[in-house]
């Protein structure tokens, strides 16, 4: 019998251990089907549709927000601000809850400490969270509008982009005003960035919804018992006592949204004082990818914030010893960030290691790009994003690393379509070409679809870039903004030294000792 599309889905059975409520009602399933999704392909994109959807919310709606960083000014366009959009949802009888990462205090803390200072004032529940392991983050990017009645309105967001300065740029990739906090060496005083959020609606609204209430209606306390952490709450207006969210499971029954069949797989870390709903951690990201790189055959294609773990790389280098004809495109940024004295090296040293593990068992068959844009500033790309096949699409927060697969806060989405008709493209296949057509330059996406000839229009396009540049670059600019990576320099920093930073701080392990013994997920 030849498989169907959902068998590319991680079968409950190899969930690990994922919540045994992620499943309710769904038997060995663990996946929801007719639900309809929308690629946003940059801040600009996403900003604008997430504008648009929380301007139609109404008395009795709620909105649920959960991310690393938030800006209360954010620039959301049209001249609408975050902070203020959200403050008047709340004047029209809108709930709204919050769970952003209480960071270290030279990261994120003062910006996060501001927005839930906005958002509580005008009657929001903004929680700063610091439930996490240590030297870890609450890395899930998750706005939801559930309506006062659920149904098919239901929305919501998954992905790389949070809600914060750096992220608003589109496809001219020109950069946000409100720069990131980038290396301007590297990339500029207002540096580009490139990445994706999904757009959910249908049942898998649901287990995105109960992904959040799960964390807010965790009973472990919110941070350390230390004075000046309660005296940080209450400059917040932060609730001594949050309102427990009821998200029923399964589903209350609705039409069809559309034809995509979706599992959402998070990962929680093994902590000391362990999650109610994942005592032992959660690593339904690392198994899903791990199942897809199993049955990758033709294609996979990856944009990547870091590609530096080489026990999450491990098994699409056994995809390409065993398929002699699978060809690989990776994207991902040209300098690693952070670029400090040591973070650089380490970082650096962890992407060589991969991709010299990569070539060495696909050799031509894999290509790995950076982006520049117009002006020749490198592009950072923080996106999340893997095709497998045209068949396997994931979108999420988390990267390819095993941090993200066990370490880190992360949820993301995975989408087959099971009746998509013979030879009409799939959303990964749409996906697939939209995302080449934006780096190659290139007018009409579909003449792109064919495989062999996406792999070697990449090939192309960077050859022509390189060659304009090494003639200085004179004459007309060649189409698209794909460079050929080259390898990263590590500099003189003692090796050994490189290898304790990225295993200790970089890539840190959440996993459980049996499992960090055994190198498995």
């Amino acid at each position: 019998m030849p498989p169907t599309a959902t068998d590319w889905f991680l079968p409950a059975e190899q969930r690990g251990n994922a919540s045994t409520r992620i499943d309710a009602g769904r038997g060995s399933e663990a996946w929801t089907t007719g639900n309809a999704a929308e690629v946003l392909i940059d801040g600009a994109a996403y900003f604008d549709c997430l504008r648009r959807c929380l301007a139609t919310a109404r008395r009795g709606d709620r909105v649920l927000l959960a991310g690393l960083e938030m800006d209360a000014d954010l620039d959301l366009g049209g001249g609408v601000r975050l902070g203020g959009l959200l403050v008047e949802l709340l004047r029209r009888g809108v709930a709204v809850d919050g769970l952003v990462w209480r960071s270290h205090p030279n990261y994120t803390a003062g910006r996060n400490l501001e927005f839930a200072r906005v958002v509580n004032a005008a009657g929001g529940d903004v929680r700063l969270d610091n439930r996490i392991r240590r030297l870890g983050s609450l890395h899930q990017k998750v706005v939801v509008l559930r309506r006062a009645e659920p149904g098919p309105d239901d929305v919501a967001f998954v992905g790389g982009i949070d809600l914060s300065h750096g992220n608003h740029d589109d496809s001219a990739h020109a950069g946000d005003p409100n720069r990131a906090d980038l290396s301007a060496t590297n990339y500029g005083p207002q540096p580009p960035w490139h990445d994706l959020q999904l757009e959910l609606r249908g049942p898998a609204v649901q287990d995105v919804a109960y992904t959040f209430a799960e964390r807010w209606n965790d009973p472990t306390r919110l941070d350390r018992r230390v004075p000046w952490r309660h005296l940080v709450q209450r400059l917040v207006h932060q609730r001594s006592r949050a309102v427990e969210l009821d998200v029923p499971r399964p589903a209350p029954a609705q039409p069809p949204s559309g034809p995509y069949a979706m599992q959402i797989v998070r990962t929680y870390p093994a902590h000391r004082r362990p999650f109610p709903f994942a005592p032992d951690g959660e690593r339904s990201i690392a198994r899903a990818y791990l199942h897809a790189f199993s049955r990758a055959r033709r294609t996979v294609y990856l944009e990547d914030q870091y590609l530096w773990s080489g026990s999450a790389a491990s098994a699409l280098v056994d995809a390409l010893w065993r398929e002699p004809d699978l060809q690989v495109v990776i994207v991902i940024p040209r300098f690693p960030d952070p670029s400090g004295w040591l973070s650089g090296p380490a970082s650096a040293i962890g992407r060589r290691n991969v991709m010299r593990a990569l070539v060495a068992a696909g050799g031509p068959r894999v290509a790995v790009y950076d982006l520049v844009n117009d002006d020749d500033t490198p592009i950072y790309v923080h996106s999340k994003v893997c095709i497998v096949d045209d068949e396997w699409l994931a979108i999420g927060s988390d990267n390819l690393n095993r941090r993200s697969w066990s370490h880190d806060s992360e949820i993301s989405c995975t989408i087959v379509e099971p009746d998509a008709p013979p030879h009409a493209p799939t959303l990964a296949a749409a996906t697939r070409v939209r995302l080449a057509a934006e780096h190659l330059g290139v007018d009409d996406p579909a003449t792109l679809l064919d495989p062999s000839t996406w792999f070697d229009a990449f090939s192309r396009s960077a050859a022509a870039s390189q060659s304009w540049v090494h003639r200085g670059r004179h004459g007309p600019r060649p189409p698209g903004r794909v460079r050929v990576h080259a390898p990263d320099g590590i500099g003189h920093v003692p090796h050994v030294l490189l290898r304790v930073a990225h295993n200790l701080v970089l890539d840190p392990d959440g996993r459980t000792p049996a499992l960090r013994r055994a190198d498995r997920y």
